[in-house]
């Protein structure tokens, strides 16, 4: 029996992300994540503009009831949306914006294997060409190879003319469907078509995405979009590798920023379907979690038969764990979840109680045209205080639009709330960053300022002449190591507080340690997600913390 959602709101969708979030329907964390992002903008939502429409969502689904599957155990039988999927489709189509248009203009589903992906999206591509109330629309299922676009397009063509209603409105071809009425066109399309810069698309679904090598596809549909009133880019992959520079990487990456809170874009949406613990592989709790249509279209006696054929053999393992369990393959590590990152926080931080307080410095130069950081780091003064963080960051003024587009990162709306600062020009100006470490230092008294030797002459230089207390970091692991382990546990133990710094928080969601044979651990830049210039300052604060001594120091020192 089918019980009242928060605000008493009985929909399909927001039914589900009830269920999932009081425990009812089992499911991953990015799962939840979702579902409390739905319920909490209920609430929250309208203060932004947003709109949500139970009533166009549950429609939205219904018309799905058109459909008849055409494979299977299921072929013939009318399709109904199960409650995951009509999450999925009722969010994307039952959010407004308050100009009316719809508020998601990308989706980014990720599921294992068998979970009935492209049944749905065969009916997504056929609601977008009749429904969508677009004139002239044009939609297309997208993928690296024309044969693995048509899997959709081919789905979609065969319920139509499973339908009297709607083959008696649709033209149907080989690879095309159309609507002379509203002009509107269906077509399958992949990356080595001739003619991708002629589009303009209103609903993209772009299949498999973690086998596409690069993003020129992406990225051409999406720009292609510019000129619809409401765009709608639908990616739907299983899981790939973890190679940081891929279309599905960026994209995998970012939808777990957006759903942690790490990010804010209302205009994504995005489902991300995975086990939560990899070393429980063959626990069908986990296997629940990652397959939200397990017992219906995939089936547990196939998933535990995959599941024994992978013990003993690695490759095997590796195989079950990303296409069943959509854990990624992985070659880094990355131990700052945002969970962890979160809990080390209890609000603003008190500026006028840190006067006078002295504290660590680290500075993380990096190159004049990217990021620049100085995290200072107050120990505590009295019982079970936290290590305070306060953050310096700077990016050159004129490269913001670009490094927006880069790194996917908020940076305008960052310098407007000051977490950030703008340097003029194209380049960092190093005489603004030392004049800003040198009013600190009179605010804020340094034991120790830490920074990377290597083209930090202009810095050294200037603090010499304050006779503030400089050492040099050399940038080696023997060097990262302790610092390194040491904020991890500070972060486990609940040690440090930042604030809230949202910028900092995205460099703790973007960074990756190397580790070596003997498990000495550093942060590495070249592994990282994007930028991370504050939390190797940090580090680098946290490792003066821990060797330098209270007592007068020589104006610098090899560290």
């Amino acid at each position: 029996m089918q019980t009242s959602s928060p605000q008493g709101l009985t929909d399909a969708a927001t039914q589900y992300a009830h269920d999932v979030t009081t425990g009812r329907v089992i499911a991953g964390r990015l799962v939840r994540l979702a579902c409390e992002r739905h319920l909490r903008d209920l609430v929250e939502g309208p203060a932004r503009g947003l709109r949500w429409r139970g009533d166009v969502a549950d429609w939205t689904c219904s018309f799905f009831r058109l459909f008849r599957h055409s494979k299977g155990e299921f072929a013939g039988k009318r399709l109904k949306l199960e409650p995951w999927q009509a999450f999925i489709v009722g969010s994307v189509y039952g959010w407004f914006r308050e100009d009316g248009t719809r508020r998601f203009r990308k989706v980014f589903e990720e599921i294992p294997r068998k979970n009935g992906k492209s049944t749905k999206l065969a009916g997504v591509g056929i609601f977008a060409l009749i429904a969508d109330g677009e004139a002239g629309a044009e939609v297309y299922a997208a993928a690296t190879k024309k044969d693995q676009a048509r899997i959709v397009f081919d789905e979609a063509r065969r319920m139509v003319r499973g339908s009297p209603q709607l083959s008696a409105a649709v033209n149907v071809f080989k690879l095309n469907m159309s609507v002379d009425k509203t002009a509107s066109k269906f077509e399958p399309l992949s990356a080595d078509e001739k003619t991708l810069d002629g589009l303009n698309p209103s609903t993209v679904i772009i299949d498999e995405l973690h086998k596409h090598k690069t993003r020129a596809v992406l990225d051409v549909l999406d720009t292609a979009q510019g000129a619809r009133r409401q765009p709608l880019l639908w990616i739907i992959t299983t899981a790939g590798g973890d190679e940081p520079d891929t279309a599905y990487a960026d994209e995998h990456e970012y939808a777990e920023k957006v759903l942690e809170g790490v990010l804010d874009d209302d205009g994504f949406f995005a489902f991300v379907a995975q086990a939560d613990d990899p070393a429980k592989w063959d626990d069908p709790i986990e296997w629940a979690k990652a397959n939200p249509n397990l017992g219906i279209s995939v089936q547990l006696s196939y998933i535990e038969q995959q599941a024994r054929q992978a013990k003993g053999s690695p490759a095997r393992l590796a195989a079950f764990k990303r296409l069943h369990l959509d854990i990624r393959t992985s070659s880094t590590v990355r131990p700052i979840p945002a969970e962890l990152w979160n809990q080390n926080t209890e609000g603003a931080i008190d500026l006028a109680a840190l006067r006078g307080r002295e504290c660590h410095v680290g500075a993380d130069l990096s190159t004049r045209i990217d990021l620049t950081a100085a995290v200072k780091l107050f120990p505590p003064i009295a019982a079970g205080e936290r290590w305070k963080i306060l953050a310096r960051l700077w990016i050159p003024e004129d490269m913001v639009a670009e490094a927006e587009k880069r790194d996917r990162a908020p940076y305008k709306r960052w310098i407007e709330e000051g977490w950030i600062e703008a340097s003029p020009g194209n380049v960092i100006d190093q005489d603004l960053v030392a004049e800003r470490i040198i009013s600190d230092a009179a605010i804020y008294p340094p034991l120790s300022i830490a920074f990377d030797p290597n083209n930090a002459n202009w810095l050294d230089r200037r603090l010499a002449d304050k006779n503030l207390p400089r050492f040099e970091f050399q940038q080696n692991i023997l060097n990262f190591n302790p610092p390194t382990k040491e904020l991890l546990a500070m972060l486990k133990q609940s040690a440090l507080e930042h604030g809230g710094n949202p910028a900092l928080r995205w460099m703790a969601s973007n960074v990756a340690f190397y580790m070596d044979g003997n498990e000495n651990m550093r942060p590495s830049k070249k592994s990282s997600r994007a930028r991370i210039d504050g939390i190797v300052a940090l580090i680098m604060a946290i490792g003066r913390s821990m060797s330098v001594e209270r007592d007068p120091v020589p104006s610098i020192m090899v560290f």
